[in-house]
Order: structure tokens, then sequence, then C-alpha cells
């Protein structure tokens, strides 16, 4: 994969988590146009860990890679954004929604194979 190809690729992920801890700021704590103060720490932290992932050519998310690169607090608070943010991105955002559902299916079957050869 090329550089700017991951680059597109994480420049996708961040965006799409911020969109999610966004969706679940305004719906969980009443926010209008900015994050409460929580939500801004975890989608920084996000970002942050986004921008430092070594495996962005190989993984497709964070949940699917071998290595946790969260603290298992934010690790925490990030699984509740996504259950919560999750089934409500097909109303909010619904190609980024569907974009997800196809990769996690490609992801899957990947893994799939993988465990069958070993």
């Amino acid at each position: 994969m090329s550089k700017s190809k991951v680059e597109s690729k994480r420049q996708r992920e961040k965006r799409t988590v911020v969109l999610m801890i966004r969706l679940y700021c305004k719906k969980k704590h009443g926010t209008k146009k900015t994050l409460c103060p929580e939500c801004e720490a975890l989608s920084q932290y996000a970002v942050m860990r986004s921008d430092k992932c070594p495996y962005m050519e190989a993984k497709t998310f964070c949940s699917n890679c071998r290595v946790h690169c969260y603290k298992p607090e934010m690790r925490e608070k990030i699984r509740e954004v996504m259950r919560f943010s999750g089934p409500r991105m097909i109303l909010h955002h619904p190609i980024m929604a569907v974009r997800h559902v196809i990769e996690s299916k490609k992801e899957k079957k990947r893994l799939e194979r993988e465990q069958n050869e070993n």
C-alpha cells in the first residue's frame, strides 16, 4: 500500500472516530457544537493513537488489531462510544456506515482464512 493510501486511510479513520464521539456526546451529554471536556479528551486521544499507529497499512479496525495501544480506561470509553454510535451511524452518516460494514465483512473473512491456514 502506498504512503498516500495509508495516510488517506488514517485520515478516514480519524474522521470516523471523531464523528462517532461527537454523536455520542451530543446524544448522551446534550452538547451542540462543541464536545464536553471528557469527550474532547477522548477525541484527542483517539486521533493521537491513530497518528502513531504503526499497523495502519495492514489493519482494518483497532478492535481487530493484535496490539491494543489504548490505555485500559480509554479503551473502555471508546468501546462505549462505539456501541452507542455504531448503530446510529446509518442514520447520521450512511455512506460511512455502509463502508464500515463492508470492510468488517472482508476483515472477518480474511481472519477466518488465516486461522484455517494455521
